[in-house]
């Protein structure tokens, strides 16, 4: 099977493209999806998702800690002397909120297949994990084929599974397409999805996640899939594992047979050859272009539910396993050295 998630075109230098606002204004978004989603979901939801009054200016995701804060709590003290090929990086330590290294960490970058994360967030937060998702034709034209077949039918959440763990393009556009679907019955469901996408970013306070599409697949030679910094990528993590750690749970392992509802599979091998060498991951997703370079976010516990982020964007293919191994056993030691 091939990958699915490295998808590799010649290389262009990388200019960051406005979204056309003609296109999407965003008070339309608002105003339509707001009332489709009152409509499917009712006022319940409606808090959670969707608040259009929102403070604009809010850069943080939601700060409910993961574990109760106590005096007991040992401070990791910040890193230093380390060198990393990314481009950019952030380590965060989710239960004092405080972050442990920093490198360009505001810098918007394409993110490539981490963009799987929201996707899998959306479909987790707007359907059933059992839904009946059968596989479209575009969806299998996308590059990177991970074996799916039209017509194929699988459950919402084999699929949401597939994406992140074999980061295939095939089920994070199949998944989008029919959530999309959900939303509003359009000629275009998967781009309603993506129109989800960009708002409950901004919902969450990650105003610097630009998403154009569900897989993080190039667009065209100079143009990312989706963008983002490494701060609000790991803000994203921080939202999924203390909200939805089950949709980080299949990326633990290092394979999975993904059954479609007529009971054939499909094999899916993790795009993270280094999760057996991250004590305690919680999580990871890969993500990897020629625009965006090699990227990668993880989330691992530092012993006693002491959860650590550690994001890295602009690396190489290889590079990308070894700054982000770098930096977990920078932590790692130094909470040993300070605790003895």
């Amino acid at each position: 099977m091939s990958s699915p998630e490295d998808y590799i075109i010649p290389s262009v230098p990388y200019e960051v493209t406005t979204p056309d606002s003609s296109r999407f204004p965003i008070k339309r978004q608002l105003a339509l999806l707001g009332l489709i989603l009152v409509a499917i979901f009712g006022t319940t939801m409606i808090p959670k998702f969707w608040n259009p009054t929102k403070n604009a200016e809010t850069k943080t995701a939601p700060s409910a800690p993961l574990v109760t804060l106590d005096e007991t709590i040992k401070t990791i003290p910040t890193l230093e002397n380390i060198t990393i090929s990314g481009q950019a990086a952030y380590v965060y330590d989710v239960r004092t909120k405080r972050a442990l290294y920093s490198k360009n960490a505001d810098t918007v970058l394409p993110l490539a297949s981490i963009t799987k994360l929201m996707t899998a967030l959306i479909a987790r937060e707007l359907v059933t994990s059992d839904k009946t998702v059968v596989v479209p034709k575009a969806a299998i034209s996308q590059s990177g084929s991970s074996g799916l077949l039209e017509g194929e039918r699988f459950t919402a959440r084999t699929l949401a599974n597939y994406a992140v763990i074999a980061s295939s393009n095939d089920a994070a556009y199949a998944l989008a397409s029919a959530v999309g679907a959900v939303i509003d019955d359009t000629k275009n469901p998967n781009q309603t999805f993506v129109q989800a996408m960009n708002i409950r970013a901004e919902e969450l306070g990650l105003s610097n996640l630009k998403f154009k599409n569900p897989t993080g697949l190039d667009v065209s030679p100079t143009e990312a899939g989706a963008v983002g910094n490494a701060r609000e990528v790991s803000f994203l993590m921080e939202y999924i594992i203390q909200n939805y750690p089950d949709i980080l749970e299949p990326t633990t392992d290092t394979s999975a047979r993904m059954y479609n509802k007529d009971g054939a599979y499909h094999e899916a091998e993790n795009t993270n050859p280094i999760i057996s060498k991250i004590p305690n991951l919680l999580g990871s997703k890969t993500g990897y272009t020629d625009l965006a370079g090699g990227n990668l976010t993880i989330a691992f516990d530092a012993g006693y539910n002491r959860p650590i982020i550690v994001t890295v964007l602009g690396s190489s293919y290889d590079g990308r396993f070894v700054d982000v191994k770098k930096l977990v056993t920078a932590v790692t030691a130094s909470l040993d050295a300070e605790t003895k």
